[in-house]
């Protein structure tokens, strides 16, 4: 095991060592899951539970990749300092989570755990059989780096309270039916964002976007597993032509806490942008999340994609972190 450089001054901990996360035990890892979950509560309104109980089951079964930063106590318990997990699908890896303690988090660079962290879950992932592509959007980091190995993508965390937002005025959207969004719509859906983002620059961040299959896969992830929140369909919208009843847009949405609702997506076709049409779905989106109980709303959206943050602020949101979105390419 690799030693790494020692934590903050006064720890009383020895030099952390890098373990791979399978040979970690769920008590181990619980405190520093409970700092993480205190942090999305308190930093981002968004329940990180969920997401940490599906990792607490995976290390149970010790079926998740990744790898924990242990310091080893004189005369006390073991304590994991930061741990990182990942997923490898055929050719493209995904970090899932990066996260290190409060204590060791610095301003600007990457400070030196998170380094080893990340420089340990890309070597694993490029020894993957057939890895060509690496991709992470991790919320948590309070820090940037830099290299020339790597595309990075400034984006931006935005959120807004509701109620003001129940006052937005209703748009006309001639020739289109605005309609909640069912199963049903799945594979239209996967169409229609695959047709949208090309030559997207969120197509270069996430490259399920730029085919149908990988779009139907995105669709998947977001409706049935945790990490965009819990997918709610009473909050999800269809945009539907009247004439042709080819679907034009979607807004989809999820709560991430009991009180705050997430815009997960929201793509319209290309022949229909700044008609006015994604406003009108994402004001459906957010009517109806108050109407069951969430008081705020959050979305993220690249920082370059700048009719999408237009969008964002004329709906009323501003901006509550920056953060990026990285990918690794051979």
């Amino acid at each position: 095991m690799a030693a790494l450089p020692d934590g903050p001054p006064g720890n009383h901990f020895a030099s952390p060592e890098l373990v791979d996360l399978r040979r970690v035990d769920v008590e181990q890892l619980n405190p520093i899951l409970n700092e993480e979950i205190a942090c999305w509560r308190d930093e981002l309104d968004w329940d990180f539970l969920p997401s940490a109980e599906l990792i607490r089951r995976f290390v149970h079964m010790q079926a998740l990749n990744g790898f924990a930063l242990v310091s080893r106590g004189n005369a006390r318990p073991s304590r994991i300092e930061g741990y990182s997990y990942f997923v490898a699908e055929e050719t493209k890896g995904l970090i899932g989570d990066l996260y290190i303690r409060r204590a060791h988090r610095l301003p600007g660079e990457f400070a030196p755990l998170e380094r080893s962290l990340l420089d340990a879950t890309l070597a694993a992932l490029w020894q993957t059989a057939g890895m060509k592509r690496i991709e992470a959007q991790l919320l948590m980091l309070k820090s940037s780096f830099s290299g020339p190995d790597f595309n990075s993508y400034p984006r931006e965390f935005l959120y807004a309270p509701l109620d003001p937002m129940l006052k937005l005025p209703a748009k006309p959207v001639p020739g289109n039916i605005i309609t909640h969004w069912t199963d049903s719509m799945h594979e239209l859906s996967a169409r229609l964002i695959a047709a949208a983002y090309q030559g997207h620059i969120d197509s270069q961040i996430n490259d399920q976007y730029r085919s149908a299959s990988g779009a139907r896969r995105f669709l998947m992830n977001i409706i049935q597993f945790p990490g965009c929140g819990s997918f709610f369909a009473p909050a999800s919208y269809a945009a539907i032509d009247i004439d042709s009843k080819q679907l034009r847009g979607i807004s989809l949405a999820s709560k991430v806490s009991a009180a705050c609702g997430h815009i997960t997506q929201l793509c319209v076709a290309q022949s229909e942008q700044g008609t006015g049409l994604g406003y009108e779905l994402a004001r459906h989106s957010l009517i109806a999340l108050r109407a069951h109980g969430c008081r705020s709303v959050s979305l993220s959206v690249t920082s370059a994609n700048h009719s999408a943050l237009r969008l964002s602020q004329r709906l009323g949101f501003s901006k509550l972190r920056d953060f990026s979105a990285y990918v690794w390419q051979r």
